[in-house]
């Protein structure tokens, strides 16, 4: 999912109007800059974010009203909460900041963009979509905006007009942003090959050792491992490890290659330093999952209810979890939550072929399979290549008696990744 906005500049030439209303103290307020721990806090940014984010706060004082150094902030901690995955903080702090800056100028352009990107982090795809929309009535000429509407549409299901955003976006800014999002839309029809020529526009786009480049190297390395290219993905998480050592989404990464190889010993030990650089529950979920492979139930179940725990607190600072848990009850093997939390996701967004597809395996696994079908084929609606998709497609058409549309699935998906079994 490309649902954590990369960092791009939003400033708006056309500059909106000054209307005020009262606030409150809290909205005024700046939020303090979460403190950096581990390896993290050794990075070279670190000082300088640490120094910036006062001079900032500086400049706030002396003139209260002026909402250029408040934006500068919450751009720092937009960055900041990608960093250090400290999202339950930094999400709540930066719609403080919003939030002021729109009780002194509801139509500030970028407050409403950046809020959008927040909204869009927490999973609340259609405010984002309605926020961003606003964004592009005030300012239609600006590419962040269309990077917004391009991924809330993609979350919502409505592809066909994330690529009508996408090639806007092109248009406007050829760039790692939009390269990125055009490489997301191309896997999402099923487009490998163009996927990963356009993921290499973005790395080449981007500034070496930034976490926007490390981030695109990333998503090529896990297209790579999409398509069965194991050496290639391998190489380009070393490559990221080489320039940000601190890079945990890199970690697991070389954590997955481990478990692919059934090194499962060396994934654990990888997949632990990534925890301790950040809280990212899909850490922790992969480290269940290998516990499960190595037979050792107790240890797995221990971690998932682990898992459970992080994507609660998640919640309960505004991120909308439901698809993550019902992904997660369905490795438990807890189909009736899985279907509780399936089903409150797609309550919201129907079209979405991800939802579609987590929904298709708990009927599977419930045997209503007839409902799984009927949901796996809202999930195959753009032309996916995915190998896991296409595999799970199979097994729902085999269990229905239609052996000829199941083996071709499962051929299909062993034409994109050969080693990929369920």
């Amino acid at each position: 999912m490309m649902v954590g906005l990369l960092p791009m500049s939003c400033t708006d030439k056309g500059k909106t109007g000054t209307e005020t209303t009262a606030s409150s103290n809290s909205t005024m307020e700046i939020p303090a800059l979460y403190e950096r721990r581990g390896e993290l806090a050794k990075a070279e940014e670190w000082v300088r974010t640490k120094e910036k984010v006062e001079e900032l706060k500086k400049q706030i004082k002396k003139d209260p009203s002026d909402v250029k150094p408040r934006l500068q902030v919450a751009m720092i901690y937009l960055s900041e909460a990608r960093i250090t995955g400290e999202h339950p903080y930094y999400y709540p702090a930066i719609l403080t900041i919003l939030d002021g800056v729109l009780a002194m100028d509801y139509k500030n352009f970028e407050a409403t963009t950046f809020k959008a990107s927040v909204k869009m982090s927490q999973h609340q795809f259609a405010e984002a979509r309605d926020l961003a929309e606003k964004a592009r009535q005030l300012n239609p000429n600006n590419a962040y905006v269309y990077g917004v509407l391009v991924d809330a549409n993609v979350e919502l299901g409505n592809y066909e007009e994330a690529v009508a955003m996408s090639d806007k976006m092109q248009q406007m800014k050829p760039s790692l942003e939009s390269y990125s999002r055009a490489s997301y839309l191309r896997e999402i029809y099923g487009q490998y090959p163009s996927s990963i020529e356009a993921m290499k526009l973005a790395v080449d786009a981007g500034l070496p050792g930034s976490e926007p480049y490390c981030w695109s190297k990333n998503t090529l390395a896990q297209l790579y491992e999409t398509t069965g290219k194991l050496k290639e993905a391998e190489q380009q998480y070393n490559e990221i490890l080489a320039l940000r050592p601190s890079y945990a989404f890199a970690l697991r990464g070389v954590a997955r290659i481990h478990k692919a190889r059934k090194e499962y010993d060396k994934a654990l030990v990888t997949l632990d330093k990534a925890a301790a650089i950040m809280p990212e529950f899909s850490f922790h979920e992969e480290m269940a999952e290998i516990y499960a492979l190595q037979g050792d139930k107790e240890k797995a179940n221990a971690k998932y209810a682990e898992v459970v725990k992080m994507l609660d607190e998640d919640a309960q600072s505004g991120h909308a979890v439901d698809l993550e848990l019902c992904k997660l009850y369905t490795q438990m093997g807890q189909f009736d939550s899985a279907l509780k939390y399936g089903m409150k996701e797609y309550n919201k967004r129907p079209k979405n072929i991800d939802v579609n597809h987590a929904l298709a395996w708990v009927y599977f696994k419930q045997n209503d399979i007839q409902k799984a079908q009927q949901h796996v084929q809202v999930a195959l609606r753009t032309g996916s290549k995915d190998p896991e998709l296409l595999q799970k497609a199979g097994a729902i058409e085999l269990a229905l008696g239609n052996a000829g549309p199941g083996n071709k699935l499962i051929a299909e998906a062993k034409k994109t990744n050969p080693r990929f079994t369920l």
